[in-house]
C-alpha cells in the first residue's frame, strides 16, 4: 500500500446539461458534477477511457505540487 501511483488531474470544463445520459454518469463516475471541480484520479487505463469519452467537457490540469 506504500506504492506510488501516478495521479492525474481532471477539471470539468463543460456542462452536462442536453448530453446523453451516458456522458453524464461518466462524469458522476469520475467525481464530477459542476463546472470547474477538481479531482484527483489514478492514472489507470480505466480513468483515461472514461476521460477520452467525455473529453469535450473535462482537461486534464497539471499538478501544482508537482507529484
Amino acid at each position: 500500500m506504500a506504492e506510488n501511483k501516478k495521479t492525474i488531474v481532471v477539471e470539468q470544463i463543460g456542462s452536462p446539461i442536453r448530453r446523453p445520459g451516458v456522458q453524464r454518469a461518466t462524469l458522476i463516475g469520475l467525481g464530477l458534477n459542476k463546472m470547474h471541480k477538481r479531482r484527483t484520479l489514478v492514472d489507470s487505463p480505466e480513468v483515461r477511457g472514461m476521460v477520452a469519452k467525455v473529453s469535450h467537457l473535462v482537461r486534464i490540469v497539471e499538478d501544482e505540487a508537482g507529484a
